[in-house]
C-alpha cells in the first residue's frame, strides 16, 4: 500500500533562455519510502531540487508538503516546515566538533537567537535535541570529535544528524555516497533504509548499486522532463529509460 503523499510537486517550469531545465515535472513522495531520481548529466536534477528546497522559484507550478502549498516559502521557512536538506557538498563546519555542529542545527529548530555560540552550548534542551539526533545516527561516541577528523561517511551521518535536529518530515538528499568506497556506500545504505520510516527520502544519486538497493520507486529526468517512474524493475526494463541511458550506463 502506498503511503501518504508527503511531498507533491506539481508541474514545475523553469527556463533558462532558450533552455528548459525544468518542463512540466510532476512527482510525489509518499511517507516510508525512498523515490530516488535519476538521469544523465545535465538533465535538470540540481535544478528541480533547488526549487523543491525553496532556492530557486520554478517559472510555473507549485510545490505542496504536507498538504500545504509552500511554493512562496523561503528555504528556511521550509526547513521550518520540516523539508530537510543535505548538500552534494558538505556544509558542516569542519572546525567544530561533533556536538557543536548538532546543537547549530538544533538551535535552528528552537526558532532562539544565541548572541554568542558558547551559551548554546550549556543550553540542556539544545544539548538533549543534538544528542538524541546523534544516537540515532550512531555518533554518540563521537561527539566531542573535531569534525575535520570524521570519515567521508560519518560527515554524511552528521549531516543527517544535523538535519534530525529540525525534526523533518521528509528528507531531500543531493548524492549522499559522493565521494565514499564500497565499505560506506553500504553502510550508508544500511542507514538511509532505516531512516525512509522515520522521515521519508527524495534521493538524488549517481552510485545506480545504490539506488537500486534503495529506492522504492525511481523517477528518470532527462532533459528536463520525467520520462519514466517505477519501481526497480519497471526501471529497469524500460526500453526508453534504455534509449535515454545508451552510452551513459553509469550516468545517473
Amino acid at each position: 500500500m502506498p503511503g501518504e503523499v508527503i511531498l507533491d510537486v506539481r508541474d514545475l517550469h523553469k527556463s533558462f533562455g532558450a533552455l528548459k531545465a525544468s518542463d512540466g515535472i510532476s512527482l510525489d513522495l509518499r511517507a516510508g519510502e525512498i523515490h530516488a531520481l535519476i538521469g544523465p548529466n545535465g538533465a535538470g536534477k540540481s535544478t528541480l531540487i533547488k526549487q523543491i528546497a525553496g532556492g530557486l522559484k520554478p517559472d510555473r507550478g507549485a510545490v505542496h508538503f504536507m498538504g500545504r502549498d509552500v511554493s512562496a516559502l523561503s528555504v528556511a521557512q521550509r526547513a521550518h516546515a520540516g523539508l530537510a536538506r543535505t548538500f552534494q557538498i558538505s556544509a558542516l563546519a569542519m572546525e567544530y566538533t561533533v556536538m557543536e555542529n548538532a546543537v547549530l542545527g538544533a538551535i535552528g529548530q528552537s526558532g532562539r537567537t544565541f548572541g554568542f555560540f558558547r551559551p548554546a552550548m550549556k543550553d540542556r534542551a539544545l544539548l538533549d535535541s543534538a544528542a538524541a539526533a546523534l544516537e540515532r545516527v550512531g555518533l554518540t561516541d563521537h561527539a566531542s570529535t573535531i569534525t575535520s577528523e570524521l570519515s567521508h561517511g560519518q560527515r554524511r551521518q552528521l549531516e543527517v544528524a544535523v538535519a534530525l535536529t529540525l525534526a523533518p518530515k521528509a528528507f531531500l538528499m543531493d548524492e549522499p555516497m559522493a565521494g565514499m568506497g564500497a565499505e560506506g556506500s553500504r553502510e550508508l545504505t544500511g542507514f538511509l533504509q532505516d531512516l525512509k520510516h522515520q522521515a521519508p527520502i527524495l534521493l538524488v544519486e549517481h552510485d545506480m548499486d545504490a539506488v537500486f538497493a534503495l529506492a522504492d520507486r525511481i523517477s528518470v529526468l532527462v532533459y528536463g522532463k520525467i520520462i519514466a517512474t517505477g519501481n526497480v524493475d519497471e526501471i529497469r526494463s524500460n526500453a526508453d529509460v534504455k534509449t535515454a541511458y545508451l552510452g551513459e550506463e553509469d550516468a545517473a
